[in-house]
């Protein structure tokens, strides 16, 4: 029997990184297709990783923080409601939530687990 813990299949990965890539450019062209103003959406982007701030009390809050605003479901949920209540703010940050998810998945960062900064439902950054 094998008491290792499974890893994430190398194909499973790629494509978990090219659908984040692709879930980047979806992001992208959203916000552009929603008028956002382009010299915000770099520090828009990079303010998703705010939620790290987690961190300063240790990897069980962390995660917490970290994983509520690198999901799928938020972003979409603050697209969607941007959009049925033609509020065009949350739009738009809607559509960075999902750029953003969808980066750090193409880079390989995945959800937070509470043990550690580096360990991710995509397996271990660095690895």
């Amino acid at each position: 029997m094998n008491d290792r813990a499974p890893t994430l299949d190398t194909q499973v990965r790629t494509w978990l990184r090219i659908e984040g890539l692709a879930a980047f450019a979806a992001g992208v062209v959203a916000y552009g297709r929603l008028g956002g103003e382009w010299v915000w959406f770099v520090p828009a982007l990079l303010a998703v990783d705010l939620s790290m701030i987690g961190y300063l009390r240790g990897p069980r809050l962390a995660a917490l923080t970290y994983n509520a605003a690198h999901n799928w479901m938020i972003g979409l949920a603050v697209l969607g409601t941007g959009l049925v209540t033609g509020v065009a703010v949350v739009a738009l940050a809607g559509a960075v939530l999902i750029a953003h998810t969808g980066a750090d998945r193409a880079l390989g960062y995945g959800l937070k687990l509470p043990t550690g900064f580096h360990d991710t439902h995509l397996g271990r950054i660095g690895r």
